[in-house]
């Protein structure tokens, strides 16, 4: 019989994080592979969830959102970014910004047409490009610097082109895109009539003198731009999936008219307890922040001395290492054996590429774990034999 998975999606399967956990659990590996923190969010968010709870905020929530939820969304934008949008019209709760990205692709985006992505990416943007039937086209940062390449970024573009999907801060690599580099994907964009759709999960997190931009902010970008976020990662609460879109109000009706089929509405009693979250004070953001960029040094130090090159982040949860100078050349093969040999799982980056040459030896680790649990993989490393 043939295979039941239509053909599109028949190149994503089980996903690398299924298989890295599944590898540390059976070995009792330190899992530093799936970047989601062991510690919980503001207490005030927690005890909001819980008052929501107890107070019968248990059904379903209004498709949009819950109204504190789409004020404080708005709030946010204007307080951190002087950018003013409607919480009406120009906001959408949706279940995680992972359904955002999807509302968004399979409303705008007719088969045939091309989204324009950077490589390496995070893994459900091929997958829901792919569900859409649009065509991936990709330009490749590399490591260590992961810099922008301008020629294989307008190579990239074609009259084809219908949005532009974009992370920064960027997962996998920890880079946050430069002034400069948004700005010349704001002039593609702009030249080929394209959306931006720019995944900004992460935008809290952002370390030494980085600055998060959003795309949004730049001339003439917010009329064509939908910017994407979530409580999940600045707030340790990846498991509540509250995420949330905002933009022109037409191309949130759009996305609005695909989510209501996607999950319809979630996350009830959360939504409220997230609007809390988003409210708390500057110096809340600004520990969740610096608290991690300890942990990012913790473990690229550990790295470093064990043999591997780092390519320090600037933002997110996560560090890219070669292994190649420890004599590594298959990152997927360091990966499947560095449980045996170090009790540290890490995930390779080739599986989040189109190019899996241009990450051949290169392997993402989370740091956004308790200390005690990152001084025990750096034991772990310093007394690896990895050559």
């Amino acid at each position: 019989m043939r295979s039941l998975l239509t053909s599109r999606m028949t190149p994503f399967g089980t996903t690398i994080f299924a298989e890295m956990s599944a590898l540390a659990t059976r070995t009792g590996a330190i899992n530093l592979g799936q970047g989601f923190p062991d510690t919980d969010g503001p207490q005030q968010m927690l005890d909001a969830a819980k008052a929501a709870i107890d107070g019968g905020r248990n059904q379903y929530p209004p498709g949009p959102g819950v109204p504190e939820l789409l004020e404080a969304v708005a709030a946010h934008q204007d307080r951190f970014y002087s950018l003013r949008v409607d919480p009406a019209s120009e906001v959408l709760v949706t279940v995680g910004a992972t359904e955002a990205i999807a509302a968004v692709i399979l409303a705008l985006c007719e088969p045939g047409d091309e989204v324009v992505t950077f490589e390496p990416y995070y893994d459900s943007y091929a997958a829901t490009i792919a569900l859409a039937g649009a065509t991936r086209r990709t330009s490749v940062l590399r490591f260590p610097d992961f810099a922008v390449d301008e020629q294989s970024l307008r190579a990239a573009f074609s009259e084809r082109t219908r949005l532009v999907l974009l992370n920064t801060p960027h997962n996998p690599t920890g880079k946050v895109f430069t002034r400069a580099e948004l700005e010349l994907v704001a002039e593609l964009a702009r030249e080929h009539d394209a959306w931006v759709v720019t995944d900004e999960v992460y935008e809290h997190l952002v370390f030494d003198d980085a600055e998060h931009i959003p795309m949004a902010t730049l001339p003439g970008m917010a009329e064509r731009t939908i910017t994407i976020s979530s409580a999940g990662k600045t707030f340790s609460a990846t498991g509540w999936k509250v995420g949330w879109l905002t933009g022109p109000a037409e191309a949130v009706a759009a996305a609005r008219t695909v989510k209501q089929f996607l999950t319809y509405v979630g996350s009830g009693p959360f939504q409220p307890a997230v609007a809390v979250a988003l409210g708390l004070g500057d110096e809340v953001y600004a520990d969740l922040a610096s608290s991690l960029q300890a942990k990012r040094d913790l473990l690229c130090e550990a790295l470093q001395a064990s043999g591997l090159t780092v390519s320090r982040p600037r933002g997110t949860y996560f560090v890219i290492a070669d292994a190649a100078p420890l004599g590594a050349v298959d990152g997927l093969d360091f990966a499947r054996r560095l449980p045996e040999l170090a009790g540290v799982v890490g995930v390779p980056v080739s599986v989040f590429h189109d190019d899996e040459g241009a990450a051949r030896t290169l392997v993402r680790f989370a740091f956004c774990k308790r200390d005690e649990v990152l001084v025990e993989a750096s034991r772990r490393l310093a007394g690896a034999r990895l050559a």
